[in-house]
């Protein structure tokens, strides 16, 4: 009778918005009296009328412009005179925009006001229903002749500007009201208690923006008298309200409710049995409120429910499983509750599901092969999980899948044909474990396909060329995958393709000709291939719509000429061309007024940096490293005001430094410069958060000035000159520093008493300097201490068992200095339980080796299991006892045994005495073993020869062994070097030979000199700590210049942290690689460049929140966009794609 349409609002393709009910499609015919036209015979506005899903299709919205219009048609035209001048009063009233008014600026008096615009009356010409929707009203509603309309029975305010209004209390004059829409209209303030009084509502919507609130009148008095309401759209609206408040409120007040809408409303949980009275609920959407609860359970109890979202909520536990058997049960969100666990179970035949979405939730396991049996399914982003198994063959069978995202899980096996799903736009299944090839028939016939992401995979084979004319694909992303062979040329036949990304794979060969002639183009990014040849950089004029172009870590030759003019190069927002054999500074660049990123490193440009680099006014990302430059043009007083990154370590950048730019990040690391720091430095680094001055000439005192930088996290001064001492006001950096660095240079005197209790430091190294005194028990206020590097100094105190409640502690190197008495430490508590290095090496303790202290180091009772590595092993990977060159007695604990992580002992230059522990053979990953200048006595145990299989270098030279060296394995590589001083042992390599089973007793052996000097085939401990420190801090510097949207899946994130910016300077190399896959790097959108033409371009400019990685840890630093690792090309290890951009001070 009412002439209501009802489309639903459960299949997830997304239409374009359509006004619900048609006013001019027929007409209504009523029996006269409107005053029995009750709220039953409103069908009102449910969410299945106006949601839809967002453009990521992860969520349902509220459309702005789908409204209710009531089909509520007359077949009189004739409205009487005092409705007319009734609504011509508050026309006049209301303060409106004319120019933008499609209703309003229509009403005259000259006219039947029942033909008006927005206006519906009931036969006897009085209006019953006004909608003034979207209407630019922005005042005027207070002491209106609106609330004279007594006979209004549907009302429509939304989507205007009433901001600084209260809801007036009049409205609850309009007692015959069944529908009321005042959502988004502006209206601020508490809702009024006379909203309670409108007792025949059918329809009720108060959506707000956070700018409404029920706190007195509650919830409980405004719906009060409610009991025929059906709909209840309150979403941003404050209710704050805990559990059993708001579902009480609501179960004892609208027993008919069908549709309950509160989302972001600041609900609390847990759930209240009581809401599972509302048995007539088919829409429940109460997504982003803090429930912190369990998902309840009685919910599978709604036997009439369609849709449910409780996306953000907090829920935690586990999701039960029932609830997927509610056949009613059309659209499910649970996204982003990161706590709540759950499987999917098997489907029954034609289930009636048409959304799932889980994404950013804790379920896992596989996916059932009755999952084919949703054949309604259009909608499933399951991104995020903790899925793993292949993708079900069935999943073929969902031929009404519009929208697909399974990205970020642990799948594996081959990707299935989706061909018959002839609708489906989005395919990303990227971050997997997926291998296998793909081909060109699995594309071809998905006409609709817009997005296609297989990126961070393990696909190999070659590229299907039918992609890149693929008629619809917009969004092509294959990176960091196995991809090999060459590009060949192919046909143009559509210029859809806008982003193209086919960075870190195997590629070979020249660059194709025909991608320059994908006109569309907006992103294009080979890097990190093995393409090679040469290439004409101007080749890119063709491209005219291309704003991001990344070309770097290939072996190819960028030629460029500069005979084209300037202004036919595309105008780009990110250019990357590393490592490129550039020999000059393109000409072109000088017109390039939008670029926001330019990565020229490690190329051949030699000579001065030119003024016109700087022009570009949103330039925030610039990276000259390894090149030859020698010289700046001009003073840094013009940077751009946006730059927030400079880099130009490694390059021959010489003279005095006498002014520093204003920029977040730093690095002049690895030139030539010498003179002093200037002593104004300070006043550059308002806002710098990351400086590196390192490998330089500076000399003089470290300036005052430095502690104005009150957000520095990361100073690395280190390998200089610099002499005086450590500046006392550095206590003032206490609470941002994470890393100091300050090795390597000529400070003297004692560590002041800087570290207050607020202190943040990770990484404190101070090797290699005249530093003197005790350690300041101050330190002991640092609980995330990490790394302490004070090796090579003069320091003279008692071992630190005042650090001992600083349970992060994993490297800690005292090498040569003055240290005495006894090592380890009382009490009951664990010292230390994640240390995984220490070096005391040459100082003066005595006494035993502490085996509790050995029991209390559970990192290093781990195993690396079945890896292969090269040499260097931080961290996770590496762990080490030093404890040569003191006077420590006694016999070599048992406890060691226990450490099946060592990769190195070093005991050397002690007096222990006793045998040597056969369960030494239980250190399976051990590399080094050094326990020579001892007293030890007994045979070398046989057991280490089966056991110790890793052992490439070994020293039991000068003590008092006996017997026959044990023969075979590794044991047969050792020279005579490594048992000499030992009277008593005979046999190979030592020319003495056994004559009996009884060796003679051993006479007493000079012992050699203690040199100050590592067991590990040459390698120097501090020189890798350094590094390592480093690299604690560069990752605390990282997170405030991140660019990304959101995170994900951090694999040990505080160890993964300290990994990634180890300095390639130090010149070492790592080949320990994670599981999860990287993003390849994606440029830095300006967000007003021009030619950012869709909101989608975004998603190729900076996600996540989170290091994935196949990590090259010394190798390895991070992008500009800290959304990845990246690896110094110079490295053997090329697991990451060795693209260099911002850097910490690397080499």
């Amino acid at each position: 009778m009412l002439g209501l349409s009802y489309t639903g609002c459960y299949n997830a393709k997304v239409e374009e918005d359509e006004t619900i009910g048609d006013k001019n499609t027929k007409d209504y015919k009523d029996n006269g009296d409107e005053d029995e036209m009750e709220g039953d015979e409103f069908g009102g506005r449910y969410c299945v009328f106006c949601s839809k899903l967002d453009i990521s299709r992860k969520r349902v919205i509220h459309g702005p412009q789908f409204f209710l219009n009531i089909g509520i048609y007359v077949v009189s035209q004739t409205c009487t005179n005092d409705q007319r001048d009734f609504l011509i009063g508050m026309k006049n009233n209301l303060k409106f925009n004319k120019t933008s008014s499609k209703t309003l600026v229509y009403w005259n008096k000259s006219s039947n006001c029942c033909s008006w615009e927005g206006v519906t009356c009931s036969k006897e010409g009085r209006v019953i229903g006004l909608d003034l929707f979207n209407e630019s009203i922005t005042g005027g509603l207070h002491n209106s002749s609106l609330y004279s309309l007594q006979n209004l029975q549907t009302l429509n305010l939304a989507y205007n500007d009433l901001s600084s209004s209260a809801i007036p209390s009049q409205f609850g004059r309009l007692t015959k009201l069944s529908y009321l829409n005042l959502s988004n209209a502006g209206f601020v303030g508490q809702i009024p208690n006379a909203i309670s009084r409108l007792t025949r509502l059918v329809t009720l919507d108060l959506s707000s923006i956070s700018m409404l609130k029920i706190e007195n009148p509650d919830l409980a008095t405004l719906v009060q008298n409610f009991g025929e309401l059906k709909e209840l759209y309150l979403d941003g609206v404050n209710i704050s309200a805990p559990g059993n408040e708001w579902c009480q409120a609501l179960s004892s007040s609208v027993p008919n409710l069908r549709v309950l809408s509160m989302s972001g409303c600041y609900l609390s949980g847990p759930f209240n049995s009581s809401l599972s009275k509302l048995q007539s609920l088919s829409i429940i959407r109460l997504d982003s409120n803090p429930f912190n609860a369990p998902f309840p359970e009685f919910f599978a109890n709604f036997k009439n429910l369609t849709s449910l979202g409780l996306s953000s909520c907090g829920l935690n536990g586990i999701f039960p499983e029932k609830m997927f058997k509610v056949l009613t049960l059309q659209t499910l969100d649970l996204s982003y509750n990161k706590l709540l666990q759950g499987s999917l179970p098997e489907f029954l035949p034609n289930g009636s599901l048409r959304s799932l979405l889980l994404s950013g939730t804790k379920f896992s396991g596989a996916l059932p092969g009755s999952i084919g049996n949703l054949k309604m399914l259009s909608t499933i982003d399951l991104s995020g999980c903790n899925f793993s198994g292949s993708i079900p063959k069935s999943m073929a069978k969902l031929t009404q899948l519009i929208y697909l995202d399974m990205s970020l899980n642990e799948f594996n096996g081959q990707i299935p044909s989706f061909s018959m799903a002839k609708n489906l736009t989005e395919i990303n299944l990227s971050r997997n474990n997926l291998e296998g090839s793909i081909n060109s028939t699995q594309w071809e016939e998905l006409i609709k396909l817009v997005n296609l992401d297989l990126g961070n995979n393990s696909i190999e084979g070659s590229i299907p060329m039918s992609l890149f004319s693929h008629p619809s694909l917009q969004k092509l992303r294959l990176l960091n995958n196995k991809f090999s062979g060459g590009l060949q040329g192919f046909n143009v036949s559509s210029y859809s393709l806008n982003t193209l990304d086919l960075s870190s794979n195997n590629l070979e060969g020249p660059l194709p000709v025909s991608v320059f002639k994908l006109q569309g183009l907006k992103f294009l990014s080979f890097s990190s291939n093995k393409l090679n040849g040469s290439f004409q950089l101007d080749e890119i004029q063709n491209l005219r719509n291309l704003s991001s172009l990344d070309l770097s870590y290939n072996q190819l030759s960028i030629n460029y000429n500069g005979t084209a003019s300037f202004l036919l190069f595309p105008h780009f927002s990110t250019l990357k061309l590393a490592s490129c054999k550039l020999s000059k500074f393109p000409d072109f660049l000088k017109n390039q007024s939008k670029l926001v990123t330019l990565d020229l490193s490690r190329n051949q440009i030699p000579g001065e940096i030119p003024n016109w680099i700087w022009k570009p006014n949103n330039l925030i990302y610039l990276n000259l490293s390894y090149n030859r430059l020698v010289t700046l043009q001009g003073p840094f007083w013009n940077l751009p005001s946006q730059l927030s990154v400079l880099d130009l370590h490694s390059n021959q950048l010489q003279g005095q430094l006498t002014h520093l730019p204003q920029v977040t990040y730093l690095d002049f690391s690895m030139n030539n410069f010498s003179s002093v720091i200037p002593t104004s430095i300070g006043i550059s680094l308002t806002f710098t958060i990351f400086l590196s001055l390192s490998s330089n000439n500076f000399h003089g005192n470290i300036p005052r000035s430095l502690c104005n930088a009150s957000y520095i996290q990361v100073l690395d001064l280190s390998n200089n000159s610099l002499s005086g001492t450590i500046p006392q006001c550095f206590n003032t950096m206490s609470e941002t520093l994470g890393v100091l660095n300050l090795r390597s240079n000529h400070l003297a005197g004692p560590i002041p008493d800087i570290f207050l209790s607020n202190c943040v430091l990770q990484t404190l190294s101070l090797n290699g300097n005249l530093l003197e005194g005790k350690l300041p028990e101050s330190l002991a206020n640092c609980p995330n201490l990490e790394v302490l590097d004070i090796g090579n100094n003069h320091f003279e105190d008692v071992f630190p068992c005042y650090l001992r409640n600083i349970s992060s502690l994993r490297v800690i190197v005292l090498r040569s200095n003055k240290f005495f008495g006894p090592i380890g430490c009382d009490g009951p508590n664990a010292t230390w339980p994640m240390l995984q290095i220490i070096d005391i090496a040459s100082n003066n303790f005595t006494g035993q080796l502490p085996r509790k202290s050995f029991s209390s180091w559970k990192a290093m009772m781990l195993t690396t299991k079945g890896l292969e590595f090269e040499l260097v092993k931080i961290l996770r990977l590496f762990t080490s006892i030093d404890i040569s060159c003191n006077k420590l007695e006694g016999p070599i604990p048992e406890e060691l045994a226990a450490f099946k992580s060592l990769y190195v002992v070093n005991l050397s230059h002690n007096a222990l005495t006793g045998h040597i522990p056969p369960s030494l053979g239980n250190l399976s990953q051990l590399e080094s073993l050094d326990l020579s200048s001892n007293n030890l006595t007994a045979e070398i145990p046989v057991h280490l020869v089966d056991s110790l299989t890793f052992l490439s270098f070994l020293n039991l030279s000068f003590n008092q062994l006996v017997g026959k060296i044990p023969q075979g394995k590794q044991f047969a590589t050792f020279s005579n070097d490594s048992y000499k001083g030992n009277k008593g042992l005979c046999g190979y390599p030592l020319q003495t030979e056994c004559t009996s089973d009884k060796a003679s007793p051993p006479s007493a052996t000079q012992k050699a000199r203690c040199k100050i000097s590592t067991t590990l085939i040459g390698f120097d401990w501090q020189f890798i700590l350094t590094g390592l420190g480093f690299g604690v801090g560069a990752a605390v510097v990282v997170a405030p210049l991140t660019f990304w949207e959101k995170g994900r899946k951090w694999q040990d994130d505080s160890i993964e942290k300290i990994l990634l910016i180890i300095l390639p300077k130090m010149g070492l190399s790592y080949t320990g690689c994670y599981n999860a896959k990287v993003e390849a790097e994606e440029d830095i959108e300006d967000e007003n460049t021009e030619d950012s033409e869709d909101e989608d371009d975004n998603d190729d400019e900076m996600e996540d929140e989170e290091f994935h990685g196949r990590y090259c840890v010394i190798c390895s630093k991070l992008d500009i966009s800290r959304k990845r690792v990246i690896h110094d090309p110079q490295c053997t290890c090329h697991n990451s794609p060795p693209i260099s951009t911002s850097s910490s001070s690397s080499s």
